[in-house]
């Protein structure tokens, strides 16, 4: 009985790191393709918190904010070898508008908001668990969309939130609008994109996730048993 255990805990360490690897590629080719980051006039809209997301449930969070730091070093490279207007704000290689050097805030923004979107999932999603710890597959769904959800606005209104911080004034002189404005066109940002993505992101992840835990046995929420109960 030991050894069966044993070899089902080596097999769900060996699937966690193919899983791994699979949603690392899947994250640099979503990075560098039309539909993973969509540049728009003030932002760019990404899907790729989609597999950061479905990560951190089924591997739990470390290798979540593993995925989130390749989401951000996608987003880096991409912002300094294919420049737009506002990469100012991802690559500190980009000069900040009106002055001739980038901002180490860049890195901050790029990547801090993205590894925490590999972990506010799982925590959101052990909590949902922890609650209904005997829930059946459909309070398991249930718990990994509003997961998602959580892990979808960690990344929009970070990003936004620090832009205002750190770029406010560039933002604003980019886009041509006072500086009173930003905050506004921040929240509509906020809104405007994260709805979407967070929708995207709720349909997803549990169409991906609970299908892959259940038959990788990687559900890294759940709870224990406890004594006198079966595991």
């Amino acid at each position: 009985m030991k050894n069966a255990q044993n070899r089902t805990s080596r097999s769900s360490q060996v699937y966690g790191l193919v899983l791994l690897a699979m949603f690392s590629a899947i994250i640099f080719l979503l990075a560098f393709t039309p539909i993973g980051l969509i540049d728009l006039p003030l932002i760019k809209a990404t899907i790729l918190h989609v597999p950061v997301i479905i990560g951190s449930i089924l591997l739990g969070p470390k290798k979540g904010a593993f995925l989130g730091g390749i989401f951000g070093l996608t987003s880096l490279i991409k912002n300094t070898m294919m420049p737009s207007a506002l990469s100012f704000a991802f690559s500190p290689f980009i000069p900040v508008p009106g002055t001739d050097r980038g901002s180490l805030w860049a890195l901050v923004i790029c990547f801090v908001p993205r590894i925490l979107v590999g972990v506010t999932p799982w925590m959101m999603y052990r909590l949902v668990r922890l609650v209904f710890s005997r829930g059946n597959a459909g309070v398991r769904a249930g718990g990994m969309a509003v997961s998602a959800v959580i892990g979808a606005f960690t990344n929009t209104a970070l990003v936004m939130g620090m832009i205002f911080l750190a770029f406010r004034q560039a933002y604003a002189a980019m886009n041509g609008v006072p500086v009173d404005a930003v905050l506004g066109i921040i929240l509509g940002i906020v809104a405007g994109n994260g709805i979407p993505e967070a929708i995207v992101a709720a349909v997803i992840t549990p169409a991906v996730a609970l299908p892959l835990a259940q038959a990788l046995h990687l559900d890294k929420t759940t709870p224990a048993p406890s004594a006198g109960q079966p595991a």
